[in-house]
């Protein structure tokens, strides 16, 4: 059962396309993943989600609701954790969180009280004494001591350290559990490949590819590591064959997947030694979508920035 039709979406502010008659479908109880750099659309695809924003064309629909004139009923079901909480100075970290959870019509104390102490926080600071990675765990733990049927999370876990990113992930499929469904936007590969079903790629605010991570494993290369006992040749013409590089005891390539079979045999000729692949990722394939584009958009191992 879909939970929330995205169908021919776009959104321009005056002459500027932010986005470009995206689709997409999420299924309860699924966590998908919804990926690009910075400015590739997907805040702006969530605050359409949100009902901040109204679409210039297409439909919008959570819960079957219009998420722009039913906003009202449809927040009632949603936690939402932005990438930068903006919270009130005055109040103290606890008292935020309780504000949040009464506002959201419900406040299970054992719950709270069981994610602050996972989260670490000490909840009678002021928030303007919080760092940013305090503001975030303020916004996290209100979000999952809230009964919400959809969690839309929108790179929940800037300025969290690797250990409260995995108390992060741990609360994301113990959510998954119950039956609930999470929206995950993040630039941090490794986060959406632990944690999605299924994935997005928006890149210039337009869907360039998107299915459950097998299926877009096809898409992307292996690599390989081979050593023979004679002399490799003819590597660089093949066709699927890309980055060659001779190593002081063989070579190192990449393999588009389709090409693998007739790869292996060639390579089988001139007698293997050894020979080592490494399973494509969530991030090969990124890289491949995003090679030969400006160098202002950078590709890093931990993510896109």
């Amino acid at each position: 059962m879909s939970i929330v039709e995205v169908k021919g979406l776009s959104k321009k502010f005056g002459k500027f396309t932010a986005l470009n008659q995206i689709d997409l479908v999420m299924n309860e109880g699924e966590i998908y993943g919804f990926i690009g750099p910075n400015g590739a659309g997907k805040s702006t695809t969530i605050r359409v989600l949100l009902g901040l924003l109204k679409p210039t064309e297409g439909q919008v629909s959570i819960f079957g609701k219009d998420a722009w004139r039913d906003s009202v009923e449809i927040h009632k079901r949603i936690a939402y954790v932005p990438g930068d909480a903006n919270l009130w100075p005055n109040l103290t970290g606890g008292q935020v969180i309780d504000l949040f959870l009464k506002m959201h019509g419900n406040v299970d104390t054992s719950k709270r009280d069981d994610l602050i102490q996972r989260f670490d926080l000490d909840p009678s600071k002021k928030c303007r004494a919080y760092s940013k990675g305090n503001r975030q765990k303020i916004a996290l733990i209100s979000a999952f001591a809230s009964e919400a049927d959809l969690y839309i999370l929108d790179e929940p876990t800037a300025g969290l350290d690797p250990l409260m990113e995995r108390t992060f992930q741990e609360c994301v499929l113990e959510v998954k559990k119950q039956g609930k469904s999470v929206l995950l936007s993040s630039h941090i590969l490794s986060e959406v490949e632990k944690l999605c079903d299924r994935v997005a790629i928006i890149r210039e605010g337009e869907i360039i590819e998107k299915g459950t991570l097998e299926e877009l494993r096809h898409l992307t290369r292996t690599k390989i590591t081979v050593e023979t006992k004679k002399e490799l040749t003819g590597l660089k013409g093949m066709k699927g064959v890309h980055d060659v590089y001779q190593q002081e005891m063989g070579w190192e390539f990449q393999i588009d997947t389709e090409y693998m079979a007739e790869i292996i045999e060639y390579i089988s000729q001139f007698g293997v030694i050894k020979l080592e692949s490494n399973a494509p990722t969530l991030e090969d394939l990124f890289m491949r979508h995003y090679e030969g584009k400006n160098s202002n958009k950078e590709v890093k191992s931990g993510g896109v920035h």
